[in-house]
C-alpha cells in the first residue's frame, strides 16, 4: 500500500475502510414498514394531542433515559442520563411532545445509517428495492419522513443530518458550529466539527425545529423572508463537483433556474479548494472516531464495523490530523471571500441517488462509497451552516434528489428562506 501521505486522504481512508474488514449484512424484507427501527425508544402520543411531536437522536442526553449512541454496549452498561442536554431546554419549556429517542449508527460513525444491534431503518424512498437511510441520523430522518414525528433533532459531524435527509426525501439543517451547545451530546469531534440540527418534512417544520434550538429564531427567519421574498434578489454560487450523476446536476440547475435565483458559476480555483477541504474534513472526522471512542476498541458488544472505524481513526490521527487542521483557517477565509460575491452556494447534497443495500454486501464497501458520494464534510470543516432540500429527480431511479445550500456563518434564516422559495417554485408531486 502506498504511503498515505502520498495519496489523497479521502481515497486513502476509503481504501482502508473498504479492505473487507467488516461482516456481511442482509437485505431487510421489502414488506417491512418504512418506520420500522426508526426509534430505539418510542413513546406514542397520548390521545389526540395537537402538540408538536419531536424525536431526539439517541446520542443526546435525556434525563432518566440511557443514552445508547446506537451501541449495544452502552445500552447494557450505561446509567440513565442525570439531566437533559441543554439543546432540549426550549422544547421542555414549551411543552413539546417528545415521542422518542431515534436510532443511529453506533457512536454516530457510519454515513450509511446501518446498525447491527438495533436494526437498520428503511429509507421511505424504498419500494421494490431498498435504499440505505443515510447516517448517522438515520432514525431521525425516517421518523419525520413517515410522519411519526413533526421535527427531529440529529447531529452532523461530516453530513449526518444532511445525508439522511437526502436519502429519505426530507429537509435537514446543519447549524453553525459553536452556536448550539454540544454539552450532553455523545461526541465525535466536538471541537472542530460536531453540530446539532433539526430535520423536518418541509422547510416550515425545519424552521420550527430550529426555533426549538435557538430562542428568537422564528423572528430571524421571518425577517429574512421579508428582506428577500423573491429569488431574483438572491445570488447563488453554483459549485460543480466531479463525479456527480448528470441527472442530479440537471435537476439542481433546473430548480435554481425555475425558482429564479441569480446563478453565478464558481471557478476552478474554488472547486480545488473544496476538494482539499473535503479531504481534510474527512481526515479530521475519521480522527474523531479515535479521539472519542478509543476506549471501546477492544470492548465486547461493539460492532466490528465500529472497531474498524476506530482503528482507521487512530491511523488518521497520527498521519494527517494536525496537518489538516493547519489548513482549516485558510478554508474558512476562502469561504468568507466567496460570500462577499454571492449570498449562498448551491450544489447537490449527494453525487448519486441513495445506494441500494443488496444482500450479503461487505459493509465496509458501503461506508467507503458513502465517503466518496456525499458533498457535506467540507461545510463542517468550515463551521458554516448548510441546508439539504429535496427536489424532483427525473430518470434517476428515485423520485427526488437533494439540493444543498451553504451559507455564511449564522446564515440559517437565509438558507431556510432559499429553501422555502424552492418549495414554492418547484413543489414535489406526492405519489
Amino acid at each position: 500500500m502506498k504511503d498515505p501521505r502520498a495519496v489523497s486522504a479521502c481515497r486513502w481512508l476509503a481504501a482502508i475502510v473498504a479492505a473487507g474488514l467488516f461482516g456481511g449484512c442482509s437485505l431487510l424484507p421489502s414488506s417491512e414498514p418504512p418506520g420500522k427501527n426508526a426509534f430505539i425508544t418510542y413513546w406514542p402520543p397520548v390521545g389526540d394531542s395537537t402538540r408538536l411531536k419531536l424525536a431526539v437522536k439517541d446520542n443526546i442526553d435525556m434525563k432518566g433515559i440511557v443514552t445508547t449512541a446506537g451501541s449495544e454496549y452502552l445500552a447494557k452498561h450505561s446509567p440513565p442520563a442525570r439531566r437533559d442536554a441543554p439543546c432540549l431546554a426550549i422544547a421542555r419549556q414549551r411543552g413539546v411532545d417528545i415521542v422518542g429517542k431515534t436510532n443511529l449508527s453506533e457512536f454516530a460513525l457510519s454515513p450509511s445509517g446501518l446498525n447491527e444491534y438495533f436494526g437498520t431503518p428503511r429509507s421511505p424512498l424504498s419500494r421494490h428495492r431498498q435504499f440505505i437511510p443515510g447516517g448517522s441520523s438515520c432514525g431521525s430522518a425516517v421518523a419525520v419522513a413517515v410522519g411519526l414525528a413533526d421535527v427531529s433533532f440529529g447531529t452532523d459531524t461530516a453530513g449526518s443530518v444532511r445525508v439522511p435527509a437526502a436519502c429519505c426525501g426530507v429537509v435537514g439543517l446543519k447549524t453553525t458550529h459553536g452556536d448550539i451547545s454540544l454539552h450532553g451530546i455523545y461526541p465525535i469531534e466536538a471541537e472542530h466539527l460536531d453540530t446539532v440540527g433539526p430535520i423536518g418534512k418541509n422547510v416550515a417544520r425545519t424552521a420550527q425545529g430550529m426555533d426549538l434550538l435557538e430562542n428568537g429564531f422564528a423572528a430571524r427567519y421571518a425577517a429574512a423572508s421579508v428582506a428577500k421574498p423573491d429569488a431574483h434578489q438572491i445570488r447563488i454560487g453554483r459549485l460543480r463537483v466531479s463525479g456527480t450523476d448528470a441527472a442530479i446536476d440537471r435537476s439542481v440547475d433546473r430548480v435554481l433556474k425555475e425558482t429564479g435565483f441569480q446563478v453565478i458559476p464558481l471557478d476552478e480555483a474554488f472547486q480545488k479548494a473544496w476538494e482539499q477541504a473535503t479531504e481534510d474534513g474527512n481526515m479530521v472526522a475519521a480522527s474523531g472516531a479515535w479521539l472519542s471512542d478509543q476506549k471501546y476498541r477492544n470492548m465486547p458488544g461493539i460492532a466490528l464495523r465500529t472497531k474498524t472505524a476506530i482503528l482507521v481513526g487512530s491511523i488518521a490521527y497520527r498521519r494527517g490530523y494536525k496537518e489538516a487542521l493547519a489548513r482549516q483557517a485558510q478554508w474558512q477565509h476562502t469561504l468568507k471571500d466567496i460570500f462577499r460575491k454571492v449570498d449562498l452556494i448551491a450544489l447537490p447534497t449527494m453525487k448519486t441517488p441513495p445506494p441500494i443495500l443488496p444482500p450479503d454486501l461487505k459493509i465496509g464497501l458501503m461506508e467507503a462509497r458513502m465517503l466518496t458520494i456525499q458533498n457535506t464534510v467540507a461545510v463542517n470543516f468550515a463551521g458554516n451552516p448548510a441546508l439539504a432540500v429535496p427536489i424532483p429527480l427525473r430518470h434517476g431511479g428515485v423520485p427526488v434528489t437533494s439540493l444543498q445550500f451553504i451559507g455564511p456563518r449564522r446564515g440559517e434564516p437565509e438558507l431556510l428562506n432559499a429553501g422555502r422559495l424552492v418549495e414554492l417554485a418547484v413543489p414535489i408531486k406526492k405519489k
